[in-house]
């Protein structure tokens, strides 16, 4: 995926407090847990990243700031829970 072409969408559920971070055009995708509660998405054929997940996030904000570096992601916004 080429940078200037990205698409981001975030949903956050405030109750699960679990974060996700949703890249590119929609696929069907794989999923795998990499770590406890940390989830990835990936294209069942393109096998890129397509979404990160992670429970219990205000908790683990560094730890997806982390996970998005391990995967060369940059996301063009500061992401904070209040």
């Amino acid at each position: 995926m080429k940078e200037e072409n990205n698409t981001y969408e975030i949903y956050y559920d405030k109750e699960a407090d679990f974060l996700e971070v949703f890249m590119g055009e929609p696929e069907k995708c794989n999923a795998e847990e990499i770590e406890e509660g940390v989830f990835v998405r990936r294209g069942a054929e393109t096998n890129e990243i397509k979404s990160i997940g992670i429970l219990s996030f205000r908790k683990r904000v560094q730890m997806f700031r982390q996970i998005l570096s391990r995967f060369n992601i940059e996301l063009p916004l500061e992401i904070s829970i209040k």
